[in-house]
């Protein structure tokens, strides 16, 4: 029996799992159960384990909220998984997650929709080993220039992600990043102000929420993103009128180009040019203490607890909808 049937919904979240982000889904799943439950929700909350179909099946919740980073919560397997079991959930189908996980992929998807995005090249491993690093990495510094960013095509948390100035520390950055995944995106890097746009579905469609500047000297990495006092946020970030409806524009084309639902979070940079470059979408944004749409939220005078309980009435209402 749901919990709807006496008239007070079931709520499951999902935290944890195995990947490198796992203490960051577990402080965002406990967040969210708090928010909610203040909300009268039923929350239950449960870890991505051999277990958790039985108790799906068991509890018979009306939605799932899987709060998880990293392959399982944002490659679009989970959600396989949950729709294979009937289950409705809170979040982007499981083909439009695979898209926006792959950065690459996703890239090619914004600069279809007509949006900006740094230049860049994808380097599998395997291809950097038999070719011979250094002429790759020449070919690389010759088409792209200097600097460069390199980050793994899957993964998120800045995990594996180095910012390189010289070419003699490009060898390097390689490396970190392949101990996070096979293959490497290699990006131009773009200077100007870093940003991050929520957007959350509601009865009028996709909204952004405001934007969050972020000021990390030391580079905007893991520490950076989930130890208070690392970075120095603005929320909302210092814009003008003009740049913030120009910047929220690009986070809701960005989150129907690629097909999202219910909520994601677009992180840019605001070149010099004025030009706003998406870097990447998240379909699973961080919920903890220090995450980028808590503060969003903040920032537009949202009660959080009321928007997330707004997401779970909004994804009662269409999660059946097909991916």
């Amino acid at each position: 029996m749901s919990g709807a049937s006496h008239g007070r919904p079931r709520v499951v979240i999902l935290a944890g799992g195995l990947s490198h982000e796992r203490d960051v889904s577990l402080r965002s799943g406990r967040r969210v159960a708090e928010s909610l439950r203040s909300t009268g929700l039923e929350v239950l909350v449960h870890d991505v384990d051999a277990d958790l179909l039985a108790f799906l099946r068991t509890t018979a919740p009306d939605l799932v909220w899987p709060v998880l980073h990293g392959a399982v919560g944002e490659d679009g397997s989970l959600r396989d998984v949950l729709e294979l079991a009937g289950t409705p959930y809170v979040g982007t189908g499981p083909r439009a997650s695979r898209t926006a996980w792959n950065k690459p992929i996703a890239k090619a998807a914004l600069l279809t929709a007509g949006l900006a995005t740094p230049d860049y090249v994808t380097l599998p491993q395997s291809l950097f080993r038999d070719l011979g690093a250094q002429p790759v990495l020449n070919a690389i510094v010759r088409r792209l220039g200097l600097p460069l960013v390199v980050k793994p095509t899957q993964g998120g948390s800045a995990l594996g992600v180095t910012r390189v100035e010289r070419v003699e520390d490009l060898p390097r950055a390689m490396v970190e990043c392949f101990a996070y995944g096979a293959t490497a995106l290699v990006e131009r890097a773009v200077d100007g102000v870093e940003l991050a746009v929520s957007v959350v579905d509601g009865p009028g469609g996709p909204a952004a929420l405001p934007a969050v500047e972020i000021v990390a000297d030391g580079g905007y990495d893991y520490a950076a993103r989930y130890v208070a006092g690392e970075t120095e946020f603005f929320a909302p970030a210092r814009l003008t009128d003009p740049q913030a409806a120009a910047v929220a524009d690009v986070a809701v084309r960005a989150h129907r180009a690629l097909g999202l639902r219910h909520l994601s979070r677009t992180d840019l940079i605001l070149d010099r040019d004025g030009t706003a470059q998406v870097l990447e979408v998240n379909v699973a944004p961080g919920m903890t203490e220090t995450s980028l749409l808590p503060q969003a939220a903040a920032a537009a005078g949202e009660d959080l607890p009321a928007l997330y309980r707004r997401i779970v009435e909004t994804a009662l209402r269409t999660a059946s909808a097909p991916a």
